[in-house]
């Protein structure tokens, strides 16, 4: 069986992602998280959907790994 999950993200910042260079990986982060993510392993699939109205799925990559951090921290590390 194939385990997903789907991460529900903003219009506006995923043109602004997808207007620029590709990405071999990304950066997906919940603003105040403060529980470990833990519904899927390293090598499934996580899927990108976006907010109502625009109901779809926009894109998906491999699950690397999930970790709890400063925001100021993700942004120093990950950039845009």
């Amino acid at each position: 069986m194939v385990r997903l999950f789907v991460g529900v993200t903003d219009k506006v910042w995923f043109d602004q992602l997808s207007a620029s260079v590709p990405h071999d990986e990304v950066n997906f982060w919940q603003p105040s998280g403060t529980t470990q993510f833990r519904a899927l392993q390293p090598g499934e699939l996580f899927l990108f959907k976006l907010h109502s109205p625009n109901n779809f799925i926009v894109g998906g990559g491999i699950f690397g790994h999930a970790s709890i951090a400063p925001l100021s921290l993700a942004w120093e590390a990950f950039g845009l």
